[in-house]
């Protein structure tokens, strides 16, 4: 008889009464939607006090605690300050705002607890493998291609970037490394790229060095003259260009890359196409913005997000690939104890892939859900109405701007982001930089809204980027009222 070490004790994490927790339960919905439903009535963000930071020093509990008094904890301490994302004055960086259902969904596919790397009979994969077809249809990918749910474009790129690296490497990269005397691979993107691109490249082993960042034109687009001389010199000094990467919505401006010209480049130099389009690859599914994103259909890969300009819940990326072979031969390995079953026997009997074998993860949850719910609740068209409108009041915050004495335009609102600054009644206030980083952190500070601030043309700016659902014109009046009056008193006091 074995030893009885715990006297035949047995435990579990489920609770011994289901009743109080379904009441709890009930309680924390209640609580979500009131919160959700007034939050224009509160500030935008504010500052997680001292003595709160405090309760998240404490060493590990070693004993339980009820389920009332933790959940009492977190509305005390962790509910009221979140970064603010969801009010509908949030337009700072390029954040979004989640949405009820996406909460729903969440809790729907936590309690399911689903692992997507793999299996063929259960539900998570499908519903995953119909949202990547409903992409590669709403972006224009042949129905062979292929495609992965990400945590974001982060993760996406590095996906897409790594096909790539391998694809164009003239030998068996995967098994010999990467040898750069023996093939020195070089890529391109314009200076308005997404940092996360260049961590890709250095992830990949290619080293920062490799990475081609090149001069943008007059509408901070990659500058196409400039790009090809690149290559070519590379050519010449015995590198091996492989990957030009495109932008569609470059987080600073808003800015899209010319995608049919780089499409085009890459077709004669035989390279790689990728498109980072983290939120701007939406501009699809609005009829009187898409012709801005024409040629992102001849991507080689294409990387986006959901939980910006689709607003969905934290955290969720894609990565589509063109050449399903590519994807596939790129990250699938198969040891002894995941082998893929055929014939439909058993739950690894099946006929689809599993995702396991296109990206670095095989412990995936079920972000696909999200995705479904929403897009079914809502269809694809309204989702493309409030890109739109969001475009409309970002051309509205404009003519704000415009017709203000004491707001300079820098950039105009080519899509949902807009770049200006305060300027008081003298352009020439040598300290303008200085000026509006203060406005920035006013506003935060008050509540009253979340912009950021970025640098143009080597001087700081405000910057709006709007994926958000719940703003209302009345909003960027306020926006603009606040920014004057803050700017005033600011610009008074330095006198």
């Amino acid at each position: 008889m074995a030893k009885d070490y715990y006297n035949n004790i047995e435990e579990t994490l489920d609770p011994e009464d289901w009743d109080s927790l379904r009441t709890l339960g009930h309680k924390m919905m209640d609580d979500v939607f009131d919160y959700m439903s007034t939050v224009r009535e509160r500030p935008v963000w504010e500052h997680l006090p001292e003595t709160v930071k405090k309760q998240f020093c404490k060493s590990i509990p070693m004993n339980p605690e009820s389920s009332d008094s933790v959940y009492n904890e977190f509305l005390e301490n962790i509910m009221p300050y979140p970064s603010g994302n969801i009010h509908p004055r949030f337009w700072g960086w390029v954040i979004g705002t989640g949405s009820p259902m996406g909460v729903l969904s969440e809790l729907l596919s936590a309690a399911m607890n689903s692992n997507s790397g793999g299996l063929d009979h259960h539900s998570a994969i499908h519903v995953e493998k119909q949202v990547i077809e409903w992409f590669k249809e709403i972006m224009g990918f042949p129905p062979t291609s292929s495609g992965l749910l990400t945590s974001g474009c982060s993760a996406s790129n590095l996906i897409g970037l790594t096909t790539a690296r391998n694809k164009m490497a003239p030998y068996d990269l995967r098994k010999e490394g990467i040898h750069p005397e023996k093939n020195r691979m070089t890529l391109y993107a314009s200076e308005e790229i997404h940092s996360s691109n260049q961590k890709a490249i250095e992830l990949m082993g290619l080293g920062s060095s490799a990475f081609r960042i090149l001069p943008v034109n007059e509408h901070f687009q990659i500058d196409l003259n400039a790009l090809q001389e690149t290559i070519s010199r590379d050519r010449e000094e015995g590198y091996s260009p492989f990957c030009i990467i495109g932008a569609a919505g470059t987080t600073n401006t808003g800015a899209i890359d010319d995608l049919n010209a780089l499409a085009d480049i890459c077709k004669k130099e035989d390279l790689w196409f990728h498109v980072d389009g983290a939120f701007g690859s939406w501009a699809t599914i609005s009829p009187n913005v898409k012709h801005l994103v024409k040629g992102i259909e001849r991507a080689d890969s294409l990387a986006f997000d959901l939980h910006k300009w689709m607003y969905m819940p934290y955290e969720v990326g894609c990565i589509l690939i063109r050449e399903e072979k590519d994807h596939r031969n790129s990250f699938s390995l198969t040891p002894s104890y995941l082998v893929h079953g055929t014939g439909g026997q058993g739950m690894t009997g099946g006929d689809l892939p599993w995702f396991s074998d296109y990206g670095f993860q095989l412990s995936r949850g079920f972000k696909a859900l999200k995705i479904w719910m929403s897009i079914k609740e809502h269809g694809i068209n309204k989702y493309g109405r409030i890109i739109q409108q969001n475009i409309d009041q970002v051309k509205y915050l404009e003519e704000l701007i415009k017709t203000s004495p004491k707001l300079e335009l820098i950039t105009p609102a080519a899509l949902n982001i807009i770049c200006f600054r305060y300027i008081g009644l003298d352009p020439d206030f040598t300290k303008l930089d200085d000026l509006n980083k203060k406005i920035e952190v006013e506003l935060q500070e008050s509540g009253i809204a979340v912009i950021s601030v970025t640098t143009i043309k080597n001087q700081i700016v405000l910057r709006v980027a709007n994926t958000n659902h719940r703003t209302r014109r009345e909003d960027f009046d306020l926006l603009v009222e606040e920014i004057i009056k803050t700017g005033n008193i600011i610009d008074n006091k330095s006198e």
